[in-house]
């Protein structure tokens, strides 16, 4: 729980500018691979509600998570980015505030995306399609059936 909320703070200080030296100090040792599949379920569950497009750049950055050349602070960030989008809990509650509640999450997924995209590579827009295609091919079928 606290390198989520190590993570989350460091994507609040990236996008308000401060430094984050000390708090990615603080993630070392964190084992990467293993928060990055831990993640996946999350984001496959949350792509499922919210839709293909909504959820590929959720993807580019769990791609570019998973990517060796990746930094810690990239890293760190990506990581807060995917786990706020996806929990429950949200600054702008999406169940009081509606397509406001939105907002927030939104922000921070462009943030991190401008922010990664020189990382983002053609193998890894394929590898995000190739896995949404696989999480909508059923999704699709059934909306081409109700035509």
């Amino acid at each position: 729980m606290i390198i989520t909320i190590i993570c989350i703070t460091i994507l609040a200080h990236l996008i308000t500018g401060k430094d984050v030296k000390p708090l990615v100090e603080k993630l070392k040792n964190v084992r990467w691979p293993w928060r990055a599949s831990h993640s996946f379920k999350y984001i496959r569950h949350y792509a499922r509600k919210a839709g293909r497009a909504t959820a590929r750049p959720l993807l580019l950055a769990y791609y570019v998570l998973t990517d060796a050349d990746t930094s810690t602070t990239e890293k760190a960030m990506i990581y807060g980015c995917l786990l706020y989008v996806v929990m429950p809990v949200s600054l702008i509650p999406r169940s009081v505030f509606k397509l406001l509640g939105l907002v927030d999450e939104a922000a921070a997924v462009m943030f991190v995306v401008k922010k990664i995209k020189d990382k983002i590579t053609p193998e890894i827009e394929a590898k995000a399609d190739e896995t949404l295609d696989g999480w909508f091919k059923d999704k699709d079928a059934e909306g081409l059936a109700d035509l």
